[in-house]
This record gives C-alpha cells, sequence and structure tokens, in this order.
C-alpha cells in the first residue's frame, strides 16, 4: 500500500464521520499543502494562515468527498481555492499585494551545501533561487500554479489538470509560458557567468 493509498482510506473513514483519520490526513498532507502555499504566496506567515483555512475548509467539505477518490489533487484544489480568494479579498480591499505591502519576503532558498560547495557557489546559487522566487511572483496567476503544481509539487500534467480544474493542453500551456519567462530573466545571469569560462 503506497502513502497515497493510506491517505485516500483515511479520507473515507474521516468523510464517514471517523475524527481520528483526521490525525493521518494532516499528517500526510500538511507539508505537501504548506510548500505548495510558501511557494504560490511567497511569504511563510500567509501560508501559515492559509494552510490553517484549508485544513478547516478539507473539514467542512468532508461529506462531500467522493469514497474512493483521491485525497491530494482534491485537498490541492481546495488549498488553491483558499489562495484565491485571499488574493480576491486583497484586491478588493485596494491592496494589491497583500503579502508585499506587508513587508513579507519570499521565502529563504534551499541552498545545497557541502564541503565542494565554496562560497561563489553558493552566493550564485542563492542569487539564482532568489531571481527565481521574484519571477514567480510576477508571473499570472495561471502559469504560476501550473509552474509549482510541475516543478515544485511533482505532479504530472494530468494531475495539475485536475487540481487546476483545466485541460492537459492548457496546464501545458501555462507552465511553458512561466518556464519561458524565468529562461528569459535567468539568460543574462547565465552568460555572465559563462562569460569568463570562455576566456
Amino acid at each position: 500500500m503506497t502513502p497515497e493509498d493510506s491517505l485516500d482510506q483515511a479520507m473515507d473513514r474521516y468523510a464517514q464521520g471517523d475524527e481520528t483519520a483526521f490525525s493521518v490526513l494532516y499528517a500526510g498532507l500538511e507539508l505537501k499543502l504548506r510548500s505548495f502555499l510558501t511557494r504560490l504566496t511567497g511569504a511563510p506567515p500567509a501560508a501559515e494562515d492559509l494552510l490553517q483555512e484549508t485544513f478547516m475548509r478539507i473539514h467542512r467539505a468532508r461529506g462531500g468527498f467522493e469514497p474512493g477518490a483521491a485525497v491530494v489533487p482534491w485537498a490541492y484544489a481546495i488549498a488553491r481555492n483558499a489562495w484565491l480568494d485571499h488574493v480576491r479579498a486583497a484586491k478588493v480591499r485596494g491592496r494589491g499585494s497583500a503579502d508585499a505591502k506587508e513587508g513579507h519576503q519570499a521565502p529563504p532558498a534551499e541552498v545545497t551545501t557541502g564541503p565542494e560547495a565554496d562560497s561563489e557557489q553558493l552566493l550564485i546559487a542563492r542569487e539564482t533561487a532568489s531571481l527565481v522566487e521574484a519571477v514567480l511572483t510576477r508571473l499570472p496567476v495561471a502559469q504560476r500554479e501550473a509552474f509549482v503544481l510541475l516543478r515544485y509539487e511533482g505532479m504530472s500534467v494530468v494531475e495539475a489538470a485536475e487540481v487546476l480544474g483545466s485541460t492537459k493542453s492548457a496546464v501545458k500551456l501555462r507552465a511553458f509560458r512561466a518556464y519561458e519567462a524565468l529562461r528569459a530573466a535567468l539568460g543574462p545571469k547565465r552568460e555572465m557567468q559563462g562569460g569568463g569560462d570562455e576566456a
């Protein structure tokens, strides 16, 4: 039995009123959803609030969960809707990007370290990761969602399409546009890094 199977079974039990199954669901979904929401918002405090909202929505919607369905895409769709509601509410309040105005910054980049990593390589890796995060926050919502689900969450195109309520071709196109935006932003940086090697 895979971890996803046990999560699906836990959700089936939870939907039927077994409150003890919630701890299994939380343990299996929490890190995935926190990572997803942090990538979408670029702000860990906002992601934490949305994570709690997501689990509240899962609790309220549990009676409508179809027995035998896959809980992971369902939970991601609920998290995405919580995020979209957050973005819409911020726009209605006239705040544009709520997180930027509250002074939140993107989460620190995850950088591989080790004996072989020197300070220059670490600096380049950090700058590149920061640039990627900055480009992600500027992408249209649809492109950012597709990119995050495929690249960071490791979903297949079919799974991402299910979460986004879209077609496979639309998800591929959105992700392609996100990759192109990242490639354009990273292009000059790569040329500068590679320039010294060619001398």
